[in-house]
């Protein structure tokens, strides 16, 4: 019986492990390996970070459905791959360290699924975060809630009358997650709204974006009733409705309490206080090594890049190309690890190709390039499309060389982001659906996207849909009766 590792319980680790079950049955066996006990719905921090919601409604216990579907989880850290085994066995395995214990254990697979996510490198940029500067972060429910205690704090300064600075988006250059920092600053914005106090706030959104509505995809045109909108000309006007100021082409490099140190791309460095503050750092690989053999750490790219993320099959040749050769051809199809072809990797943990928006530096070299945004929809599919093509591997007798049925292309695939902008029944949300994903100008050279399947609508419909999103996502990766039939 062959036996799948998943490294990570998140959106994309969380979906390829329910599909494998319900794919393979009793045909395999299912580890998984996570620090985390509890499985968060990360859409909705934003919710918990503005006081809507609580943080035990957006999380649950990862036992709740491991039980029911007889998967084995270890809460333990990932720490070494060993591909090729080592010098006493030759078939690959992972070393974990048991959180509670500090216990070390070695994990023989047959198929490995490197769905960590990211580590949030708050260290790239100096200062940054809630330990040092006092910043903080929506990244988990864990900061969402921090955040939340924090923005009370500067809520109710207004209502004794004293105007508060407010700071919104990105801590780095090379940060992703623009969307959640839009939806962030407009749910910010709107609930000191509803409490009459705008007259008291100043609403700023600083980013690495080189336009609003970047949103580290190069932007979007949309189709609306007829019409064809640019996501700059959305994002801007919905800025301009909450009264909220917006800063782009911005590298921060540096925060202190109260203070923010960043450079537009003209080279000019700038500061901007703030009485409250939320930037999302960096994101970067969580650490694992690929050791060889011999006992060797690997280095040489073929299984992780440098910034620790892990290699499969893109272009990576590509990115030393100008921006108008990138094409969709660059991106990974089957998600898979060129060299060791049982590993796989989803989501934020794959190692892109290049970015999607244009790369650009400021004037003294600081990076002004959105890394490309893998999270929420896209883990999903990737995560759904690695267990089919696994479990059609496993069922079928396949080569691990084989055609895939299953493709995850960012450049074959949509996305759908939802833009919450308050909570409650009157609730009003963006809902946006981009096709594909990467755009593809040779394709489609008016709009780098299919017109007909590329639309955008702020209304309060979108609300409705990001709110049931939310209970049905929440219920299907319980493992709830039927959760097969909701879509990834």
């Amino acid at each position: 019986m062959p036996k799948i590792v998943v490294l990570g319980a998140g959106i994309g680790g969380h979906t390829a492990v329910l599909n494998l079950r319900y794919k393979l049955g009793k045909k395999a066996d299912i580890i998984v390996v996570s620090p985390n006990s509890e499985y968060q719905w990360v859409p909705s921090n934003i919710w918990v970070g503005t006081g809507h919601m609580k943080s035990k409604q957006v999380k649950f216990p990862l036992s709740i459905p491991y039980n029911k579907l007889k998967i084995d989880f270890r809460q333990a850290w990932a720490r070494t791959i060993h591909p090729d085994g080592d010098e006493k066995r030759d078939k690959g395995f992972v070393r974990i360290e048991y959180v509670d214990s500090s216990k070390i254990e070695d994990i023989e697979y047959d198929f490995l699924i490197n769905a960590t996510g990211p580590k949030l490198n708050f260290d790239a940029t100096e200062g940054l975060g809630p330990e040092k500067s006092g910043t903080v972060s929506i990244c988990t429910y864990q900061h969402a809630e921090h955040a939340w205690s924090e923005l009370q704090k500067v809520i109710e300064k207004m209502k004794k009358g004293q105007r508060q600075k407010i700071v919104i988006g990105l801590g780095h250059g090379g940060a992703t997650c623009q969307g959640a920092a839009v939806e962030y600053t407009l749910n910010v914005a709107n609930l000191i709204k509803s409490k009459g106090l705008e007259d008291y706030a100043d609403i700023n959104y600083i980013s690495n974006e080189y336009y609003a509505g970047d949103l580290g995809m190069g932007g979007a045109y949309v189709r609306n009733n007829g019409y064809v909108a640019h996501s700059k000309n959305i994002i801007e006007s919905l800025f301009t409705e909450f009264g909220i100021k917006w800063h782009m082409r911005n590298s921060v490099y540096k925060v202190e309490p109260g203070k923010i140190y960043y450079e537009h791309i003209d080279g000019e460095e700038k500061t901007m206080d703030y009485d409250f503050a939320m930037l999302i750092p960096a994101f970067a690989g969580v650490g694992i090594k690929g050791i060889d053999k011999q006992g060797n750490e690997i280095t040489d790219g073929s299984l992780f890049k440098p910034n620790g993320l892990m290699t499969v099959d893109a272009d990576y040749s590509s990115a030393k190309k100008p921006y108008h050769e990138w094409t969709g051809d660059d991106w990974p199809k089957r998600l898979q690890n060129p060299t060791w072809k049982n590993i796989f990797a989803v989501g934020i943990a794959f190692a892109p190709p290049h970015s999607i928006s244009r790369p650009r530096t400021t004037a003294s070299g600081r990076p002004l390039t959105p890394a490309p945004p893998r999270t929420g929809m896209p883990s999903a599919v990737m995560g759904n499309a690695v267990a089919s093509n696994i479990a059609d591997i496993v069922k079928k007798n396949l080569s691990l060389d084989a055609e895939f049925t299953h493709t995850a292309s960012m450049a074959k695939f949509a996305s759908i982001c939802v833009v919450s902008m308050s909570y409650g029944f009157r609730g009003i949300a963006g809902t946006m659906s981009v096709y594909p994903t990467i755009p593809d100008f040779k394709k489609y050279p008016d709009f780098g996207r299919d017109i007909r399947y590329t639309m955008g609508e702020p209304g309060i419909a979108g609300h409705w849909f990001k709110w049931v999103m939310h209970y049905a996502f929440m219920y299907k990766a319980k493992a709830n009766p039927g959760w097969f039939l909701i879509p990834d």
